[in-house]
């Protein structure tokens, strides 16, 4: 378990142990709005995992007021785009050894709202919270796209999918009116648990092996938008993406 809030994830972490009966379970800290705490956290799983069979990119910040993160990246796509590239990239070797492997990259519907603006990534020009989410949103996909066709032959699989609209702490940044009509929605969201089925499945379902770069949704392939099928623009955020990192990843 890879967490922020280091109080929330012994709570949690505790329910995981009663629940599934595994005492082998092991939270440490990750803040993936800072290089920094990433390549930490990196450095450590390295050294102390033989294996990496499976890497689930979940973390998410959603229409949030304009900041930036420690290194200077607009916060959603910053956390929500940057951070998991950083730490995949980190990983990728240690993946590569432990065959069969998937990654999962967890978007939303909200992709198919977004648009990537290469000049202006970090919308310092203009800032709208929901373009902003949904670009990040758009950008795991594409992500997910261009790592899958590296990794063709490799045995590691890849995956990007929609959790669903889910009851979770994503939502404290609403204004009051949208909290309101959440409620009011709230009956056909989905709670956690429910929301974490697609995720699962990606992770898990044996069908899967041998497919990769694909998009899911209720347990099922699902169609992505036409800018998150772009290959030309997923190449140029590749790109981007590891020149505003500082690393090196072909």
């Amino acid at each position: 378990m890879a967490c922020r809030d280091m109080e929330k994830a012994q709570v949690a972490m505790k329910e995981i142990i009663k629940g599934s009966g595994n005492e082998n379970v092991i939270c440490m800290e990750l803040d993936l709005s800072d290089s920094k705490s990433i390549r930490e956290f990196a450095e450590a799983v390295n050294r102390d995992e033989a294996k990496l069979n499976i890497l689930i990119n979940n973390a998410g910040v959603m229409v949030c007021p304009y900041g930036k993160t420690a290194d200077g990246f607009e916060m959603q796509i910053g956390v929500n785009h940057m951070g998991h590239f950083l730490l995949t990239y980190l990983l990728i070797d240690l993946i590569k050894r432990s065959t069969p492997a998937r990654i999962i990259n967890v978007s939303s519907m909200a992709h198919a709202w977004g648009s990537i603006n290469l000049e202006d990534i970090n919308s310092e020009k203009r800032y709208d919270k929901r373009a902003a989410y949904g670009q990040s949103k758009l950008a795991n996909v594409l992500f997910t796209r261009s790592l899958a066709k590296r990794l063709e032959g490799t045995g590691v699989t890849v995956y990007s999918l929609h959790p669903g609209v889910v009851q979770t702490d994503l939502w404290r940044h609403l204004s009051g009116p949208e909290q309101f009509v959440m409620k009011i929605v709230s009956p056909f969201t989905k709670s956690s648990i429910q929301g974490a089925q697609t995720t699962i499945y990606c992770a898990v379902e044996p069908t899967l092996e041998t497919e990769s770069g694909g998009y899911y949704s209720d347990c099922a392939p699902a169609s992505c938008s036409a800018a998150a099928s772009d290959d030309n623009m997923a190449q140029k955020l590749w790109e981007l993406s590891c020149q505003m990192l500082s690393i090196s990843w072909d």
